[in-house]
Parts: structure tokens; C-alpha cells; sequence
């Protein structure tokens, strides 16, 4: 008889959940409720338990909290999560902690009941012939010469695995974790075991199939690590799903390098803005290049593509040279890749749409990153002009119609607006602010502001910051 315990802080939903089952027809018997993590707890260690269904929303100790220091004590012990709704977060903790199933309480209706409790018993039943036929995660491998995963890039998938795995009696299984199984199979039914997980991959959403050799001598615990390790880092960088098998040797350090440093990620925006990789193969292989040399987090990669997004289309999505758009999601670099492609295409049709040579609109962009990161030097036309080796005339004349302003005007326009940022998130003075955008007479950049802005930069400062009646003004 497998004996369950039902934790919820909710007195109705316990007594609904322990007398609506059909516990019986299912060989299972309620032998104790909590109302909390630690009832819980205290309960365990007074009588034996096989089946666990906790709430995850609790006062005094949460339910995860709880099944973390129940698996430690008690790591026989089955969980299942209930969960009012279908936070796919909490519940993806849980199946990571070992959860064998979750309940949404809004789905449980009375003929789904002899449903969850089918599913349950069978994974408990399944739980228990894979352990009768395979060695303790504690154990080393002695006998196994590579080791098969299948894993899906896509955490998003749930509990809803696409295919059903199976092994014969001769392979070991073991799930590491949701969407992610790994296998091991003697050397005469290794090409077996491969061709049927290779035929698999079609079935799983953007995933990929390793073949891990130099396993031997290591516990499966230390494989099974391994495994969400490269999983969790190196996988988003190596997945083609043109070629999603994967030969991977545990021997090599394949973790992600230490932090990047702000100059790295600065020569990467550099080459962006500057250099003419959506026109030249070659520029484009370096921008890929210094991309997938720093390897990245995604969460680190998304900040980096978001700022060069916002940056650029800060600059040009008024102008001629349009605004490019932010790929919104993505789960490996090939998808990255995609996008840069993409946006590479997108880039260049802007440009082709003006009157002039590609090297003219590259010039125009370069003299505009020139003065956004030196908005203290004086730069004029003519001074720009000489740089890019374009007589001044020509230059104005290109500024104007890709820019929508003179030069002038333009360069008034950003020293105003990055003035505008000081003002509201420093405490620095005018004077300070007006030589950091390139005005050493405090007196003229004030009558340059209140052209532009309607309002001193004292009195824009003070609207900002305090008096909320009033909105701050578009430029004029």
C-alpha cells in the first residue's frame, strides 16, 4: 500500500483532495495531512510515507522549501506539487528538485481524478523497475564506453516530452532532469541505441542528441552534472539543427570563460556601428567572430544585442538609414546568428534606398558615433570632413539629406539631449554638464537649452525632478 501525505495550507482542499480520490482502486492510502512545510516535516520522521503531495504557495516554509529538506532526508520519497495555477517557474523549480508530477488545483475536476491518479501510480511503478535494473548515481562507470543524451533547448516544453523514452532490458536510463534523458548501453548495442535516439530528435522540439565519450571511471553523478552543465552553458553555442548530434568529450573544459570586461563588449558595439560588415563578408565573419568569442550567458548576450538596438535606433530610426528591430527570443546562437543575418539585409536596403555610394553613408554614420562618444571636443563639419577625407561642402550636403539636419543642428540636437540625461540623474553643476557636452561658456549652452527645450536647464532640472503637474517638453 503506498502511503501518502497531503500538505496545503488550505483546510478545504486538503479534505477535498483526501475524500474525492479514489485512493483504494489505486493501491494508495491518505495516512496524514500538514498544513505547513514543517507540520509536514515533523510528520515524516513520525511515520513512514511514500507519496508526498504538497501545495507550493505556503506560509512558515514554502513547498519547495519543503521538498528541498524532504529529499535530503527522505530521498525515496515520491513528490507531487500542487499548484493553483500553472506557474510554469515554480513548477519547473519543482520537477528540477524531483518532483515526479504536478496538479493544477483549477484542473481537477472529478472524472480527471482516476486520471492523475493513473499517471501517478505508473511513474512510481516506472520509478521503481528502472531502479531495480540500474546502478546508484553514486556508482562508477566501468562498463560503459560513451554516454547518450537527449536533450531539448526548449525548457518551455513542461511535462509534455514528445516521445515516450524507452530502453530494453541490456540499457540504463536515467531523466536528469525535465526534457533531458540520458542512456548508456554495452558496446554491441551502442549503434542500436543511437540510431533509435538520432530517429528521436525529429520528434523533440530544437534538440539535440550528445555523444559523450571519456566517461569511464566517473560517477553517473558526476556525468548527470556534467550534462546540465553543458546543457545550461556550452549547448546554446554548439546546437545546429542542421547537424544536432553532438560528440562531446568530458575530458575537455567545455564551461563558459570568466565574466567578459566592459572593453570587450565595447569592441564588439564598435565594429557594430562602425565597421561595414552588413556590405563586406569578411567584416561580417569578424563581427560573428568577436560575438561567439566571448561566449556569452544568454541573459548577458540579450543585454548586449538590446543596447545595440536601442543605441542605433536612437541614432537613425528618424533618418534615412531606418530602424532595425529586436529579435525578441531566442534559445541558441544559430538563432542569434539568423538575426544578425537578417538585420544585415535590412540594413543594407536602407542604404541602397539613398542616392549615394556606400561609402558616403558610412562615412556619414561614422562621423555621427565620432561625435556621440566625444560629446566634449568641438567637432565641426569641416573638421569631420577632413577626417573622412570628404570636402565639407559634399559632407553637409550628404549629413543633411540622410540625417534630416544640418550638421549643426544635429550636433546641437544630441549635446542637448545627453545634457538632458545629466540634468535629470546627476547632481552635477550647469557648468560641469555644459563642458561635458562640448560648451565651455555656461552662459550659451543655457541659451542653446532654452531654445531648443523652452526652459533653462535649471528650471528643467527642477520640472524633472520635482514638480509633477507640469510635463517636460518635446524638442522644438
Amino acid at each position: 500500500m503506498i502511503k501518502v501525505l497531503i500538505v496545503d495550507d488550505d483546510k478545504l482542499v486538503r479534505k477535498g483532495i483526501s475524500s474525492a480520490m479514489p485512493w483504494n482502486e489505486f493501491n494508495m492510502e491518505v495516512v496524514g495531512e500538514a498544513s505547513n512545510g514543517l507540520k509536514a516535516l515533523d510528520f515524516l520522521k513520525s511515520q513512514p510515507v511514500d507519496l508526498m503531495l504538497t501545495d507550493l504557495a505556503m506560509p512558515v516554509m514554502s513547498g519547495i522549501e519543503l521538498m528541498r529538506a524532504a529529499r535530503q532526508l527522505y530521498p525515496e520519497l515520491h513528490i507531487v506539487v500542487l499548484t493553483l495555477h500553472q506557474d510554469f517557474d515554480y513548477i519547473q523549480e519543482a520537477l528540477r528538485l524531483g518532483a515526479i508530477d504536478y496538479i493544477a488545483k483549477v484542473q481537477l475536476e472529478k472524472e480527471q481524478f482516476e486520471h492523475v491518479l493513473h499517471r501517478i501510480h505508473t511513474r512510481i511503478d516506472e520509478l521503481a523497475n528502472r531502479k531495480q535494473k540500474q546502478p546508484l548515481l553514486s556508482e562508477t562507470n566501468v562498463h560503459y564506453r560513451h554516454v547518450y543524451a537527449l536533450v531539448s533547448l526548449d525548457r518551455k516544453l513542461g511535462q509534455n516530452w514528445p516521445i515516450e523514452p524507452t530502453s530494453n532490458g541490456e540499457e540504463l536510463r536515467w531523466e536528469i532532469e525535465r526534457n533531458s534523458w540520458m542512456w548508456a548501453a554495452p558496446m554491441d548495442v551502442e549503434d542500436q541505441l543511437f540510431h533509435r535516439l538520432k530517429e528521436s530528435l525529429n520528434q523533440v522540439h530544437q534538440s539535440a542528441l550528445l555523444v559523450m565519450s571519456d566517461v569511464q571511471e566517473r560517477t553517473w553523478s558526476q556525468i548527470q552534472n556534467w550534462i546540465m552543465n553543458y546543457t545550461e552553458t556550452s549547448l546554446f553555442y554548439a546546437y545546429d539543427p542542421d547537424d544536432p548530434v553532438i560528440v562531446v568529450s568530458m575530458n575537455v573544459d567545455d564551461s563558459l570563460p570568466i565574466e567578459p570586461q566592459d572593453e570587450d563588449m565595447d569592441r564588439i558595439k564598435q565594429s557594430w556601428f562602425l565597421s561595414p560588415w552588413p556590405h563586406n563578408d569578411s567584416y561580417y565573419n569578424q563581427l560573428i567572430e568577436q560575438f561567439k568569442s566571448l561566449r556569452l550567458h544568454k541573459s548577458q548576450l540579450i543585454g548586449l544585442l538590446y543596447s545595440i538596438v536601442m543605441e542605433w535606433n536612437h541614432l537613425f530610426a528618424q533618418t534615412k538609414l531606418g530602424r532595425i528591430s529586436m529579435i525578441h527570443s531566442f534559445l541558441s546562437w544559430y538563432e542569434v546568428e539568423a538575426w544578425i543575418k537578417q538585420t544585415s539585409v535590412g540594413i543594407r536596403k536602407a542604404d541602397e534606398q539613398t542616392s549615394y555610394s556606400q561609402e558616403i553613408v558610412d562615412a556619414v554614420k561614422k562621423s555621427i558615433i565620432i561625435m556621440q562618444n566625444d560629446l566634449d571636443q568641438a567637432f565641426t563639419a569641416s573638421s569631420l570632413s577632413r577626417q573622412l577625407n570628404i570636402s565639407r561642402s559634399y559632407f553637409s550636403q550628404c549629413f543633411k539629406d540622410l540625417m534630416g539636419k544640418t550638421f549643426n543642428e544635429y550636433s546641437r540636437f544630441i549635446r542637448i539631449e545627453k545634457s538632458k540625461e545629466y540634468l535629470l540623474n546627476t547632481n552635477n553643476t550647469i557648468f560641469w554638464i555644459a563642458e561635458r557636452v562640448g560648451y565651455t561658456d555656461e552662459k550659451y549652452f543655457s541659451r542653446i537649452f532654452r531654445e531648443l527645450t523652452g526652459l533653462l536647464p535649471s528650471e528643467y532640472r527642477q520640472l524633472g525632478r520635482g514638480d509633477k503637474k507640469r510635463t517636460l517638453p518635446d524638442d522644438q
